[in-house]
């Protein structure tokens, strides 16, 4: 797999967890980077370990399925992609709509209440809006945003890869995106997670189209 390859394939498991980026950052109302590096640090890390053990898994099974292993690549990235897409296109839960106009709206009026008028005279009350992300919530998000790279995983057991070198571009890709989006959603909310969700699906039913097209024509 070349270079330019398994860069897409980093940006494209990377989009789940750009979008959860964005959402967690527009409920902190007063970042702090070190809030920012241990998001952005904990999707990396699974990001990049999940590949492995996916592809450690895809390996063990190697023998049996080389005959049909493009068509499991194939499907296991269009399928993958395929989620992200639908995940980004489909209508929004009332509810959870309402969530998020109930999270920027409450904002808004606690930086214009007693508490926003404390923090701007510098009172303790800062740790009632900051939103410090808990160990749980942010080891659930990190196993959830990184399910699919471990789809992936048994994807690049088909392939010629260094797994160790792609799990760190991924890992990489991952905290460099996971970062700027926690910033941006802070700043600006939600309007690019549907984007990024369907640029990534894109990207993964493309590679996983021309693995099977490669294998059909012997390149």
């Amino acid at each position: 797999m070349s270079p330019w390859a398994v860069l897409l394939v980093a940006l494209g498991v990377s989009g789940d967890a750009f979008a959860v980026s964005l959402g967690r950052g527009l409920k902190i109302r007063h970042l702090h980077l070190s809030q920012a590096l241990l998001i952005a640090g904990a999707f990396g890390l699974f990001q990049a370990i999940m590949p492995v053990l996916g592809w450690m898994l895809g390996s063990a099974f190697a023998d049996q399925i080389t005959a049909f292993d493009h068509w499991v690549a194939f499907a296991l990235l269009t399928l993958v992609g395929g989620k992200m897409i639908w995940e980004a296109v489909k209508p929004d839960d009332p509810g959870s709509e309402g969530a998020e106009r109930t999270v920027t709206d409450g904002a808004d009026a606690r930086a214009d209440g007693p508490v926003g008028r404390s923090l701007a005279s510098g009172s303790p009350a800062t740790a009632v809006v900051s939103d410090p992300i808990g160990a749980r919530e942010l080891l659930v998000l990190s196993v959830a945003t990184s399910i699919d790279a471990l789809a992936v995983g048994i994807t690049l057991s088909f392939l010629d890869v260094n797994i160790w070198l792609t799990a760190l571009v991924i890992g990489v890709t991952t905290f460099l995106l996971s970062l700027g989006g926690v910033y941006l959603g802070h700043r600006a909310g939600l309007r690019y997670r549907r984007p990024a969700e369907i640029v990534g699906g894109l990207i993964l039913i493309a590679i996983g189209v021309k693995i099977l097209v490669d294998h059909l024509s012997g390149g």
